[in-house]
């Protein structure tokens, strides 16, 4: 029987992740009634920081052996130059690392250069892993179909050496880009939605979709100013944010919130949790600090939206939890349609704001009289190559989609971006959404 310390080096961070993934679940479980409120919390996003650590392990082992192993055998391997080199993926590696711990100890008003730094180098990690596995695997298919003959041994070793260099490149490229599109405003989108039983007297209402601002390690007080600014500047009826505001305390990050102070519209402005809420387990306290600004939160509930016009038309606007409080075992909260849609009957127009596509889908499933499910989340994948995962997880990916004959879903691509300050393959939004009556 083969010991611990027998394993490989990968296997013993696999053994390690799933220890640490084993003790996420056995607190959330077992503890959670055990340990005061702030221990739980802190315990919680510790054991997050670890559990992706432990996984970026293998991968660091396999950027290192490829970047720097494969060259150690050859003529420039003593030099002054190498050495720089050794140093640098060493940083690299290190900073990637470290970005998961900016979230516990590095988050204030505005950005530290340190996070900017370290998750700019995780970013360039998720894509240098992949072009490191993709050509891998394309060197193996080569050397399957040609063949290992004795005259190939020469070319295979050029490419064994290019390949890394090629990956580098690529994915300096790629995170110049990435850094560049992600720096530049949110696009403004107008989309209409032809809305079944909305009053003709609230005809073309104006609804802004805010949705993943993330503030956080990344994201501070100057760009959500920005982001307020340029909503008041298309000055809606209604404002909605459809989760993961925020990666942080309401405490800790109080002042980079204050431009909500800001939001103005006439009919309200509206917030539902996403996941990235219950994982600072700081949610009540965010309610608090938003109904501060004049935000109201759907906690599972809803209001009527009435007419400027008339009183008599009205609509029904309601938001439910995200369903990641569920699974975290959140006390009080957790997605509720019926008590959301509660006095909602299909008489009037309903509207949903649910941060998740899959809760729009279940929603649906439950309630198909729903008009229109505003959603985000997913972010559009956000950079390459996590876009083809998003679009796989999740039932709507982005942009607007049509659900049987009265029914729209759509999902924001995110007005800001979560930790990496890049965009790869998609593009930061705020949505100009206009009602139309039938």
């Amino acid at each position: 029987m083969i010991s611990f310390k027998q394993l490989p080096i990968e296997a013993k961070a696999a053994v390690a992740a799933g220890v640490v993934f084993f003790s996420m679940m056995l607190s959330r479980s077992y503890l959670a009634e055990k340990l005061d409120f702030r221990t739980r919390r802190w315990l919680l996003r510790l054991q997050m920081a670890l559990f992706a650590n432990t996984l970026m392990l293998m991968g660091s082992l396999h950027v290192w052996r490829s970047t720097v192993t494969t060259f150690t055998r050859s003529s420039a391997a003593s030099s002054f130059w190498f050495m720089l080199w050794k140093v640098a993926v060493f940083m690299f590696l290190a900073l990637a690392h470290s970005s998961f711990f900016t979230l516990l100890f590095l988050v204030a008003e505005e950005p530290y250069f340190f996070s900017l730094a370290a998750y700019t180098c995780l970013g360039a990690y998720i894509i240098l892993i992949f072009f490191l596995f993709t050509l891998g695997s394309v060197e193996q298919a080569y050397k399957f179909l040609a063949g290992r003959g004795a005259k190939a041994s020469t070319g295979n070793k050029n490419r064994t050496a290019l390949k890394p260099v090629l990956a580098v490149l690529l994915t300096v490229v790629l995170t110049v880009v990435g850094l560049l599109n992600a720096s530049q405003p949110p696009t403004v989108n107008s989309v209409e939605i032809p809305v079944h039983k909305l009053p003709s007297t609230m005809n073309n209402l104006k609804v802004v979709l805010l949705s993943d601002i993330h503030l956080g390690p990344t994201v501070g007080k100057t760009k959500l100013a920005m982001i307020v600014r340029m909503v008041k500047a298309l000055k809606p009826d209604i404002t909605v944010i459809v989760g993961d505001l925020s990666d942080a305390e309401a405490k800790i990050i109080r002042p980079a919130v204050e431009p909500l102070g800001e939001l103005d519209s006439p009919l309200g402005t509206y917030f539902v949790t996403g996941n990235h809420e219950y994982y600072t387990s700081d949610v009540s306290n965010w309610f608090e600090l938003l109904k501060s600004f004049n935000i109201q939160p759907l906690h599972n509930e809803n209001v009527k939206i009435v007419s400027p016009k008339s009183t008599s038309d009205w609509f029904c606007l309601a938001g439910v939890d995200d369903i990641e409080a569920d699974v975290l075992r959140y006390s009080g909260h957790g997605m509720d349609l019926k008590k959301a849609l509660r006095g909602c009957s299909g008489e009037h127009a309903i509207v949903l704001l649910a941060h998740q596509p899959i809760a729009a889908k279940w929603a649906l499933q439950e309630r198909p009289d729903i008009n229109v499910i505003l959603s985000g989340h997913t972010h559009g994948g956000q950079i390459f190559p996590l876009n083809a995962g998003a679009y796989l997880l999740n039932p709507f990916f982005v942009g607007l989609y049509q659900v049987g004959q009265n029914t729209f879903v759509y999902v924001s691509p995110g007005t800001m971006y979560y930790g990496i300050p890049m965009r790869l393959g998609s593009r930061a939004e705020i949505t100009e959404i206009i009602l139309r009556s039938p």
